[in-house]
């Protein structure tokens, strides 16, 4: 985002007309927030936390997708695979967080059912928090857009190749914050 401003400025300009610059982030602010849970969506769909869902084993013999899978195969997806799939997304590498914009404008949802990303586990054995932490990140991100503006440091290039032996940068993320909401909301912080 911090290479778009216009992303940050947008997600920044939808916190102020739902929480103002008086009060934190909450967590009842979500609901009207879609915008910003349209850019954690993008960012679980861009960058996945690991790159593999919790391994299966097919119950029976299956055919997914053309390709035939035997009884008792382990069965791994490739969270960067769906993610990033240009058969499923539009300039799949590209942070467009309007892709999880509902054209009618109802609320977004931060998981997704049709497996075109898979941010935690699913099916049977799903992730319990799933809710627990779509939300928190959501929110993390939400403080910190509503809390903060947000620069690169001039003359500084933003590297964003993830490391290769994890999905982590490779190198530290520069930037420079500057305080935006009233004084006493980080006052209140301290108390």
């Amino acid at each position: 985002m911090i290479k778009q401003p216009w992303i940050l400025k947008r997600a920044s300009e939808e916190l102020d007309i739902v929480v103002g610059r008086d009060r934190l982030v909450q967590e009842s602010d979500l609901k009207d927030l879609n915008y910003v849970k349209a850019c954690a969506r993008e960012s679980f769909r861009l960058h996945p936390v690991s790159p593999f869902n919790v391994p299966h084993v097919s119950t029976e013999d299956a055919t997914v997708g053309g390709y035939f899978i035997p009884k008792g195969s382990h069965v791994l997806l490739s969270r960067p695979g769906l993610g990033h799939n240009p058969r499923i997304w539009k300039e799949p590498l590209r942070f467009k967080p309007e892709r999880h914009l509902n054209s009618d404008g109802s609320e977004v949802v931060l998981t997704d059912s049709k497996l075109r990303m898979l941010s935690f586990s699913t099916g049977m054995r799903g992730c319990a928090g799933v809710l627990l932490g779509s939300t928190m990140t959501t929110m993390l991100l939400a403080r910190l857009i509503h809390g903060f503006t947000w620069n690169a440091p001039p003359d500084v290039p933003i590297d964003l190749t993830e490391s290769e032996s994890n999905l982590l940068l490779a190198k530290p993320l520069p930037a420079l914050a500057k305080l935006q909401l009233s004084e006493h909301v980080y006052q209140q912080l301290g108390n």
